[in-house]
């Protein structure tokens, strides 16, 4: 059979990026050695250690790099260190970037309470235990990208900041249309989360969402303001299957969500677009435990079965990977974030170390 190449640019970022990159690449170098595909990894700056290095948080030659992949996998971006820089400087601005120049349009955020996880949860056993929620969330318009926006001072000497809402209908219905894709290859449900009763963009949003779902009748579409879906998700988490919203409100969602789980460390992503695509943990970057050895490399890890998922075409090696992080978590391994009584309390590179043992046993 011939050797399949895949070209993935590789971005630690900041914080604890490196530190859990390094444990994902193990998890892509076994894949590579076990089965017949070379993975060409290349490595370049994003965020703050690129600004440290060349004044600029996104670098022509990383931009690059990611236009020129199949797909991105990226640690994490910004910390307290840059927080005093112009904003166009920060850290954050290039994941912004990226997400712009690739048209990464659709953020899919899967939120899956383990059993063995499930007293990690700050919520009662009985509310999250089977919870299985894919948050699909649009990523290249809002508030985000807007226009006017920025911060002006008037002639009284007062200061005014300014963001703008707006979204177009080709922006809302090529969303939706993902969103009832997914949709269709899960339960068949979708909540469609806006404020349409006091926001015109988001009024066209639920406007364009029941014109889309017309043409997937097998699906059970529903709308939620987000006040409400905020709240649903602690009451009644089961409820729901696929939530499509908005940049803004699906930020917001997808962190709040991350904690049914019991921890923000074990949540992968995926930012699609048309060509390319782009996987990430969502915790971010947590400067205040980086480079000690104790962050839950988990979520990068899950990341990187999504990339295996979406961007290489291997779902039987998806699964495996999402398996062997189970079975890692039932043998009672735990990083800080998760820790329980009685637990066996181990470190990040430990932690990966474990995944890969398991993974080494699945793939055979």
């Amino acid at each position: 059979m011939k050797q399949k190449d895949f070209k993935i640019a590789v971005f630690a970022g900041d914080g604890v990026g490196p530190e859990i990159i390094k444990e994902a690449l193990k998890i892509l170098r076994l894949i590579s050695a076990k089965r017949n595909i070379n993975l060409i990894l290349t490595e370049g700056y994003i965020g703050g250690s690129a600004f440290d290095l060349m004044g600029i948080p996104l670098p022509q030659q990383s931009l690059d790099l990611a236009l020129h992949c199949d797909a991105v996998l990226l640690g994490a971006v910004g910390g307290p260190k840059w927080e005093t820089l112009d904003y166009s400087l920060r850290p954050e601005r290039a994941l912004l970037g990226l997400r712009e120049k690739l048209g990464l349009f659709a953020n899919l955020r899967p939120v899956v309470a383990f059993d063995e996880l499930l007293d990690a949860s700050p919520l009662k056993k009985s509310i999250i235990q089977g919870i299985d929620i894919m948050i699909v969330r649009e990523l290249t318009g809002d508030v985000y990208f807007g226009q006017p926006r920025g911060m002006s001072r008037g002639k009284d000497g007062k200061r005014t900041g300014i963001n703008t809402m707006v979204y177009t209908e080709d922006e809302i219905k090529r969303i939706a249309v993902r969103a009832f894709e997914i949709a269709q290859e899960r339960r068949k449900n979708l909540v469609s989360v806006d404020k349409a009763n006091v926001l015109e963009s988001t009024e066209l949003w639920r406007s364009v969402v029941t014109e889309v779902g017309r043409d997937y009748p097998e699906v059970t579409l529903k709308h939620m303001y987000v006040d409400n879906c905020a709240m649903q998700l602690i009451r009644n988490p089961a409820q729901f299957d696929v939530i499509v919203t908005t940049n803004l409100f699906g930020d917001i969602l997808s962190d709040a969500a991350a904690m049914l789980t019991g921890s923000i460390g074990m949540l992968p992503s995926a930012s699609l677009g048309k060509d390319t695509a782009l996987y990430e943990p969502i915790h971010g970057s947590a400067p205040d435990i980086a480079g000690k050895n104790i962050a839950n490399p988990l979520a990068m890890i899950l990341s990187v079965a999504m990339m295996l998922r979406y961007s290489l075409m291997m779902p039987q090696e998806a699964i495996l990977v999402e398996k062997a992080v189970t079975e890692t978590l039932k043998e009672g391994f735990r990083t800080q974030d998760i820790n329980q009584q009685d637990k066996k309390l181990i470190g990040t590179e430990k932690m990966g170390d474990s995944v890969v043992k398991n993974l080494h046993k699945l793939l055979n």
